[in-house]
């Protein structure tokens, strides 16, 4: 049976959901494979949403492993500072205790699904590890967050999602799989119109109104949980794989990423009637 490790902070309700939706694809046999462990870089009681992640962890049965980062680093007395891209000495460490926790779990592939922290090089040599990332190849890197402020910023025509090799470079590895879609036209144009009659790099003040950064959200969250099922079943079929450092298909030859936008535009038509509306 092929088999998962699935990372994630379990820091919102997408991180459960993602997992579920999984599950689910393993469930129903879609997806080839088990979910080997679990490992969340929060403990029990740091907060309500990662709380909430385990706590589904537990009742689906799955092997969990969890080890805070923000004590470890807090034991070392360093302050809770956000990274950047540089990997500070002590987060090499936590990789590496990570990893000692981990001996004895075996993983033919491993899942960042929602896991906040970036993972240094051995690491990433230790294991064959894919990321979800919520843009199109070459498109902006960061949170999604972060990635759909850039989308704006730039006046962008055209996003999606992918998934791809994790490697030290953050966000840059090679793609295994990936969709796209316009973010011009309808039901975009309107909101588009609407933020440029805005004071300039006035829209981030309104995060929670920015109608144009939910929708982009919606659409994108929206294409995630197909992408992941279709990229999984690939890999558990042995349609993808990963060898030296690159993206292969069951021959061996190297691929640059499935462009898989037509499927999972089908799938969604499937699954929706209609545009869903905002909340």
């Amino acid at each position: 049976m092929y088999k998962l490790g699935w990372f994630s902070t379990g820091r919102d309700k997408a991180a459960r959901d993602l997992l579920t939706v999984v599950q689910r694809g393993i469930a129903l046999g879609e997806i080839e494979a088990e979910i080997a462990f679990v490992f969340c870089n929060r403990e029990p009681g740091e907060s309500p949403e990662s709380d909430l992640f385990l706590q589904l962890v537990e009742n689906y049965g799955m092997p969990l492993v969890c080890f805070s980062y923000r004590r470890f680093k807090a034991d070392r007395g360093i302050p809770i500072i956000d990274l950047g891209e540089s990997l500070p000495t002590w987060r090499l460490d936590y990789d590496r205790e990570v990893m000692n926790r981990l001996r004895g779990f075996d993983a033919d592939l491993c899942v960042l699904a929602g896991y906040m922290l970036i993972v240094g090089a051995e690491m990433c040599h230790r294991y064959n590890m894919i990321n979800l990332h919520p843009a199109a190849p070459g498109g902006p890197k960061g949170s999604w967050q972060e990635v759909i402020w850039q989308l704006i910023d730039n006046q962008t025509e055209e996003t999606g999602v992918m998934m791809h090799l994790v490697t030290p470079e953050l966000d840059m590895g090679p793609p295994a799989t990936y969709c796209t879609f316009p973010i011009r036209g309808k039901p975009f144009d309107r909101y588009w119109q609407e933020l440029a009659k805005l004071p300039t790099n006035s829209h981030k003040m309104y995060h929670g109104k920015n109608q144009l950064f939910r929708l982009i959200r919606q659409y994108g969250l929206a294409r995630e949980f197909p992408l992941i099922i279709s990229t999984l079943k690939a890999f558990s079929q042995g349609k993808i794989k990963i060898k030296e450092g690159k993206m292969v298909n069951a021959d061996g030859k190297p691929i640059k990423g499935y462009n898989l936008t037509d499927e999972i535009d089908r799938q969604i038509r499937k699954s929706e009637r209609g545009e869903a509306p905002l909340k």
